[in-house]
């Protein structure tokens, strides 16, 4: 009876863990792949992957959003702008399930939405849209700032848009795509994001992605207590 109680509390401590072994089976655990480019390390072994840039925009709080606010966080990325009519109400919904379904880790799974539009999308229009669209300010940001860099961390960081631009006037980025972005900046996904079943399958890797972790840090604990 006492190791059944301590199996179920293990299952609810890490319901991703559980996902992982129904969909995997005991010995083959589902590994996310690496988006971008990738370099060999100068030790000749090891890989270097393409990884998020440093970046740094104010939220509908007004506060500043830096790189440094997700380390050690899981989150999705996205592109948007607080008048458009086409994709993003749906892909706000989306996101909507995402903050949701992963309430539960308590922060672990963060949502940063970026405007494509930063001269009319201010701080205030960005709080209005958030409160619209129910967002928990604790974890889904929305940023804006310089067009110029807003524009290059979709195209360099992201990899949104493949189509060549400076930022200008006349540039402008519509995506519907979710990228998800792992504790280490590193990109193990791509997703429609007004794709129902493209969100479905974001959710189930966002639970495989959490399930790796703590795969991980359990076994680095036990080293630790060897």
């Amino acid at each position: 009876m006492k190791k059944k109680i301590i199996i179920l509390l293990f299952l609810l401590t890490f319901p991703s863990v559980f996902y992982v072994l129904l969909t995997t089976g005991k010995h083959n655990f589902i590994h996310l792949p690496y988006f971008g480019v990738k370099e060999l390390a100068p030790n000749g072994k090891d890989t270097i992957y393409h990884s998020i840039k440093p970046f740094s925009f104010v939220n509908q709080d007004g506060k500043t959003i830096t790189d440094k606010d997700y380390e050690g966080k899981i989150y999705v990325a996205d592109y948007f702008f607080a008048t458009c009519q086409t994709i993003c109400p749906k892909m706000a919904t989306e996101l909507q399930r995402v903050q949701d379904k992963f309430a539960y880790t308590k922060g672990l799974v963060q949502i940063l939405s970026h405007t494509v539009n930063p001269e009319n999308d201010s701080v205030p229009v960005l709080k209005t849209y958030s409160n619209m669209v129910h967002a928990d300010n604790t974890i889904w940001n929305f940023v804006t700032g310089d067009k110029k860099q807003l524009y290059a961390m979709a195209r360099e960081s992201y990899l949104v848009n493949a189509m060549e631009g400076d930022g200008g006037p006349d540039d402008f980025i519509h995506s519907e795509f979710f990228i998800l972005v792992d504790k280490e900046k590193h990109i193990r996904g791509i997703y429609d994001g007004t794709d129902i079943k493209a969100v479905n399958e974001l959710l189930d890797d966002i639970k495989v992605l959490i399930a790796e972790y703590t795969i991980k840090e359990n076994k680095e604990k036990n080293k630790r207590i060897k």
